[in-house]
């Protein structure tokens, strides 16, 4: 199963996440992701100014573990298996301080993963909701739960609070309990913020629980010396978002896998380069034979050949290359990534990138991209330009299983797509209007200009495939807009 959510990272990117479910019923699980991205050709974004390098330099990928999910009462459970484990692993660190420490670090990483990842579920099934009712009773559940986890997480911190342990091992478990801190004062925020904005009935009903949940926490962080954020203070609050992000990363850092990229097809593609070069140096041999037959050694006109020869053999050799490189290119990708956990291959992926014509696009997507009359008219003239980005992702769900302690459905692969590239050649955003105006005769007002990315993805697994389309408004200010469709 493929899952995706797109949304705008920041000013200048997009956010994609491709989430690959391996199924337990398959141990090699197969996917494909076809991306088109139609680009207007006042942008000037071709094969000539837009190299492969240029594309994967706006492509960042990152390609981790789908967190475990949980739901938040099942997390305060205290026979609930993240707790299990990582109660075991402090254990055995207190008996043994200088044992398995990697193992109790790993347990402190997944634990608070999982939590944030189930704050988030859980604030969107209480905003999924239809009934005030329902509504009323997550959102006290959800305090509770939040209540107990915390009370369960601190309880363990007296395990290894200890003089055996040193401070730098102790240190990873106070990372994890001011990252606990940190999100559940930020999801709880959002859901304060989700009920006002929405105008829900609940929010004059529940605000104080929320409150007192997050003053807690509050007190709490400045009792132990956490960082807070002050009202006044913008330096400090600049630290507190540096230490937040730095906390964020370690702690995600156990779902970010090993990786290693290499070319695709390395081997074959050295193979049919040493093929062009032999090629070229028959075709130089044989004239070299030919003049030196007719008209012998040290000879002038055997010395022209040579040089004739040897000047063709550079341009035949360069033209077998490009007539080889072109049709490995269509039968190996740019890229082949080797996916570990712990030096144990779980599965590959593999990517490639290419500008592709409109008549070699498939007709279901010549469809879903639905051009206007006005645009079909101009692409007769300037054709827009299309760039077609192919991801296959293979996963072993045996290896996955017996990698890992937690029930992991599969990978993420979080790819980053920069515009910066797109915007060089527009031009200035604000564009003078003129209206009529009673007073004044006429009125010139601002308006804005525009420019569109169509997005089409293609996702295919076993006999399911499925496509989808969005749209990107941006100028030289950056992205206005997505819209899904």
């Amino acid at each position: 199963m493929i899952e995706e959510y797109i949304n705008v990272h920041d000013k200048f990117s997009l956010e994609m996440k491709v989430g690959f479910t391996a199924q337990q019923q398959h141990k090699v699980n197969d996917f494909s992701v076809n991306m088109w991205v139609f680009i207007p050709s006042s942008l000037d974004i071709n094969k000539n100014t837009y190299s492969k390098m240029d594309f994967y330099r706006d492509v960042k990928s990152n390609i981790r573990l789908i967190t475990p999910i949980y739901l938040l009462e099942d997390i305060a459970d205290p026979d609930s298996l993240p707790l299990k484990l990582m109660r075991e692993s402090f254990e055995k660190i207190s008996v043994n301080p200088s044992g398995n420490i990697s193992d109790y670090e790993m347990h402190i990483k997944m634990f608070q993963s999982i939590l944030k990842s189930s704050l988030r579920n859980e604030i969107l099934r209480i905003k999924k909701s239809k009934s005030e009712k329902e509504r009323k009773e997550l959102i006290s559940f959800y305090a509770s739960n939040v209540a107990r986890i915390t009370e369960e997480y601190r309880k363990l911190g007296q395990i290894i609070n200890i003089p055996s342990v040193e401070r730098n091992v102790f240190n990873y478990y106070l990372f994890g309990d001011e990252f606990m801190s940190n999100v559940i004062e930020l999801h709880t925020f959002k859901l304060l913020k989700s009920l006002d904005e929405d105008h829900d009935p609940l929010y004059e009903k529940c605000k104080k629980l929320l409150i007192d949940l997050i003053n807690n926490e509050i007190n709490y962080k400045r009792t132990v010396g956490y960082p807070l954020i002050e009202k006044e203070s913008f330096s400090k609050n600049r630290d507190v978002v540096s230490r937040f992000s730095a906390l964020k990363k370690y702690i995600e850092s156990q779902l970010f896998l090993d990786v290693k990229t290499r070319e695709d097809g390395t081997l074959v593609r050295q193979f049919y380069y040493s093929l062009a070069a032999g090629i070229s140096m028959i075709f130089a041999t044989i004239i070299a034979f030919s003049f030196q037959l007719k008209y012998g050694n040290f000879t002038l006109p055997l010395f022209i050949a040579l040089v004739v020869g040897y000047m063709l053999k550079d341009r035949i050799k360069e033209l077998f290359r490009y007539y080889f490189s072109h049709k490995l290119d269509s039968k190996y990708f740019d890229n082949k990534i080797t996916v570990s956990i712990n030096d144990i291959l779980i599965g590959w992926c593999k990517e490639s990138q290419s500008f592709v014509k409109d008549f070699q696009i498939p007709l279901k997507v010549k469809q879903l991209r639905d051009r206007s009359a006005i645009l079909e008219a101009e692409n007769r003239i300037n054709d827009e330009k299309i760039i077609l980005y192919k991801l296959r992702m293979q996963l072993d769900r045996k290896q996955i299983n017996e990698s890992n302690m937690y029930p992991v459905a599969g990978v993420n692969n979080i790819l980053r797509f920069n515009v910066v590239h797109f915007i060089q050649k527009m031009d200035n955003p604000s564009v003078p209007l003129y209206v009529t105006d009673e007073k004044t005769d006429y009125k010139v007002i601002e308006g804005e200009k525009i420019y569109y990315l169509n997005f089409i993805l293609q996702y295919q697994y076993l006999d399911q495939s499925e496509l989808k389309k969005y749209r990107v408004a941006f100028n030289r200010d950056g992205i206005k807009n997505l819209e899904r469709f």
